[in-house]
This record gives structure tokens, C-alpha cells and sequence, in this order.
């Protein structure tokens, strides 16, 4: 989710000649794990506003906590890095990725005690706390994979490990659906008891993986010469003002509809599901986004003959096709395989270049939530899964836009990045604001389009770099 201009690249040193394979394959793991986390928020959601009979704002609180985290977490940083040095250049990479994983799992382990004592500001607390150490994660874990290896591929690295951070809010859906809305303790409504053992597992798993990657024999990667900027520097680069916003805006969006979706799914005049049977369908909102990665790996990477690019999205589109009709059948893999094709039209009409994509994709969104808040039934609920697919990009994109030809001040333009990540914290309340008072769902989807009309503007114009005025 971040990029590193060829600038700051060449302030490390990296055997060129190396083998990371290895390495990355380890850091990998925690791109999984933090997606997967991030999507469990959207089964808490339904679960606490039942067991503590939550309006939905009030639920969406959730998402208030865990991304209020990203900018109190990231502006610390921030304010530390440019007074007193980057605190990931002192510690290094992997220590920097052991304190993110431990303190997750801290605030893990907290779920259970927040459902022993029913409270539901212990479990904002446990949120905040966990959401820190994703933070301190993103921090370290997204410059080290773009530098781990030759920099000409560093997008490349960035996308896949992206995809894997998609796979991770695929399977969380029907795992964290099955365990908190069908397990043995989910049958009492006034209890929060289910959410324990999932919990208690994630704990387990990230401090295993923190052990992992204190033994793995990771390579330290050092700067040539540290350098330190003693200002915001970094803001004075009208593209990167307008990246941050941007990347509130997206975040937000992006948030905001994945945290309504279960309670959409369930709406009669949508589907009618129930909260396990919508789970499985959130699951088609961000696999659609781990295929769309992978399609966004390969559109925007660099090949000799295009038609390689064709082969690889054919086989990929091949695959998701056969896993879709294998786990839900063929009307829902044929429903997929006509939004995938859909998806890759609009990547030929952004004919492979980042702001063009970004900007046709974000139109595509605006088409598809119109289609939500006023269509009904099957065709409503296919649209707003359909967006998963076309968020896929904007992140990365955006990201990589924003810090172009920023030279030195990378670093400090991508903790602002990270700090524009609480748009997932304000724009879902808001969601759910407009919601509770209309007391339609399906009107509040107007609050996400507003959003991405900004992304368009930064897709087509926004992006574009302007000098500095002397």
C-alpha cells in the first residue's frame, strides 16, 4: 500500500544480485494477516450492534476506532521522525515489524475481557490498540518490501503482496462469519462470547509469526546516509496535498460500503439474507479486489509484448472462475466472470496507464453505487459487490501518484499517506448518520459517491505535478 520513489531507493543498499525470494515470501504473511483483521471488522459490526442493541452509527464506531488509530499512530510517528530521526531507521526493519505484530496481538488478546465484562468501550479500546500495531506494520512493512530487491520492480512487489492483503479479507467473511454467527456460543444474542475464540486464535498467529520473523534471517537494509528533514517539506507538493485527500476519500468509500454490506444484504427488497448467508457474499466484495490486484499487477507492470498480459489475466480470470463455481455454483460464477469482463474493459479504456485507470474506475464505482441506492434486488446487490473489483487499484495507485518526484521527502510524504487512512474512521458514522436519520440504507450509499467523485477529479487532473514555487 505504499510505493518509494527511485530517489529514496538509491539512499539503501541492497545486493543487487541477492535472492529475496525468501524473505519476501515471510514478509508476505503479514499483508495476509492485517487484511484479514481489517475485514473482521464488518462481521463485528452486525455482531456487537446485536449484542449491545447499537443504532448504526453507533456501530460503525468500530470502524471509528480501529482507523482513528491510523492518524493518531502515524501523526506520532510523524512528529517523532522529524525531530528526532526516523525511529524505523534506528531499530531497523524487522524489529520495527516484531513491535507492530506484538502489540497487535495485545490488542487481540483484549477481546476477552471486553466480552467477559459485555463492554462495548473495552472492545473500542482493544480495537484502537490492535489497529496501532497494523499501523506500526504498514510503517515498516511497505518501504521494506518496495526496497527489498532491484527498484525496477518494486510496483510489482508492492501489488502482489497487495493482492495477498485481498486474499486475507476474502477468507475472513466465511471464517469470522462461520465462527461468530454459527458457533457453538453465537445462538445468545445478549452475548459477545463468540468473538473470543477467533480473537484469541489471531493473537496466537501474530505473535507466532512475530517469532518467525525474529529468527528469520532477514537482511538489514541500511540508508548510505541518513537524512533527516526538519520540516514538512513534504506539503508543499500541491500532488501529494491533493494524494492525502485523495486517500481519505478512498479509504473512506472503500470502508464505508464494506461495513454496510451485511446490513444491505439483509434488506427483503435486496436479498434477504441472514447474517451468515451475507458473510459469504462480503466475501465476493473483497475477492474482487484481491482479482482485481492481480489484474492490476499485471496490466500496469512493464512487458516486452502485451499480449503476455492477456495470457496471464485470461489464466487468472480462469482460475477465479473455476474456484467460484467449485465453492458457490455456476449462476454465481458466470455473475463474477461477467463483472471480471467488465473490469477488464474498463482497463483497456484506461489503456493501461495509472491516472487514466484510476480515474475510469472511479467513474465505474459511481455508476455502480447509483445503481445501489436506487435499483432493487439482484441487481442492486451484484452492483455494490461489483466494486470490490474496481477498488482493487485506487490504493496503490493513489499512492504511488502522490510521492512521485517528492526525492527525499518520500518518507515523510507516505506517513502522511498512512495518517490520510482515518477517512475509514469519519466516513462510515457518516454512512450511518445519513442511514439512521432517513431510514433508508440504501440512500446512504450516496455518502461513498461523493467520495469517489473526488477520485475521479484526482485520477483525470489532480495527480498531475505543478512546480514549487521558489
Amino acid at each position: 500500500m505504499a510505493g518509494i520513489s527511485q530517489q529514496a531507493q538509491k539512499e539503501y543498499t541492497a545486493a543487487p544480485s541477492r535472492n529475496y525470494r525468501g524473505p519476501l515470501v515471510t514478509v508476505t504473511l503479514l499483508f495476509f494477516m492485517w487484511g484479514f483483521i481489517t475485514c473482521m471488522n464488518d462481521i463485528l459490526i452486525p455482531k456487537l450492534q446485536q449484542v449491545f442493541t447499537l443504532q448504526l452509527w453507533q456501530a460503525m464506531l468500530i470502524q471509528t476506532a480501529f482507523f482513528g488509530a491510523y492518524f493518531i499512530i502515524s501523526l506520532l510517528y510523524f512528529i517523532v521522525s522529524i525531530t528526532k530521526g526516523d525511529p524505523i531507521q534506528k531499530i531497523g526493519y524487522q524489529n520495527g515489524i516484531i513491535v507492530g505484530l506484538v502489540v497487535a496481538a495485545v490488542g487481540c488478546a483484549m477481546f476477552v475481557p471486553a466480552a467477559s465484562l459485555l463492554s462495548y468501550g473495552f472492545f473500542l479500546l482493544a480495537l484502537f490498540i490492535l489497529a496501532s500495531g497494523i499501523t506500526i506494520l504498514q510503517i515498516a512493512a511497505n518501504p521494506y518490501v518496495a526496497i527489498l530487491g532491484p527498484p525496477a520492480g518494486a510496483a510489482s512487489r508492492l501489488n502482489m503482496t497487495q493482492a495477498l492483503n485481498s486474499l486475507g479479507t476474502t477468507v475472513a467473511p466465511i471464517i469470522g462469519g462461520y465462527l461468530i454467527f454459527e458457533g457453538v456460543d453465537a445462538v445468545q444474542s445478549g452475548s459477545a462470547d463468540s468473538v473470543k475464540l477467533p480473537y484469541l486464535g489471531l493473537a496466537a498467529t501474530l505473535l507466532a509469526i512475530a517469532v518467525l520473523i525474529k529468527i528469520a534471517k532477514l537482511p538489514r537494509i541500511q540508508s548510505g546516509e541518513e537524512q533527516l528533514v526538519p520540516d514538512a517539506g513534504a506539503l508543499r507538493h500541491r500532488h501529494l496535498v491533493l494524494g492525502i485527500i485523495c486517500i481519505f476519500m478512498y479509504v473512506g468509500g472503500e470502508v464505508s460500503i464494506g461495513s454496510a454490506l451485511i446490513n444491505f444484504f439483509r434488506l427483503p427488497e435486496i436479498a434477504g439474507l441472514d447474517e451468515a448467508e451475507a458473510g459469504h457474499f462480503l466475501a465476493f466484495y473483497w475477492g474482487g479486489a484481491m482479482v482485481g490486484r492481480f489484474f492490476g499487477a499485471v496490466a500496469l507492470a512493464q512487458f516486452r509484448n502485451n499480449s503476455n498480459k492477456y495470457v496471464i489475466i485470461g489464466a487468472i480470470s480462469a482460475v477465479a472462475f473455476v474456484l467460484l463455481f467449485s465453492i458457490y455454483g455456476l449462476n454465481e460464477a458466470l455473475i463474477a466472470l461477467g463483472l471480471i469482463a467488465l473490469n477488464f474493459g474498463v482497463l483497456l479504456l484506461g489503456r493501461f496507464m495509472p491516472s487514466r485507470t484510476l480515474g475510469f474506475f472511479a467513474s465505474t464505482v459511481i455508476v455502480l453505487l447509483l445503481l445501489t441506492c436506487f435499483a432493487q434486488g439482484a441487481v442492486a446487490m451484484w452492483s455494490v459487490i461489483a466494486i470490490g473489483l474496481f477498488n482493487s487499484i485506487m490504493f496503490p495507485t493513489i499512492f504511488t501518484l502522490a510521492i512521485e518526484g517528492l526525492g527525499i521527502h518520500t518518507s515523510q510524504a507516505s506517513s502522511l499517506l498512512v495518517m490520510a487512512i482515518v477517512g475509514g474512521a469519519i466516513i462510515p458514522p457518516l454512512q450511518g448518520l445519513v442511514a439512521d436519520s432517513t431510514g433508508s440504507l440504501q440512500l446512504s450509499f450516496l455518502v461513498p459517491l461523493v467520495c469517489y467523485a473526488y477520485i475521479v477529479y484526482y485520477g483525470f487532473a489532480g495527480y498531475k505535478i505543478k512546480p514549487i514555487d521558489a
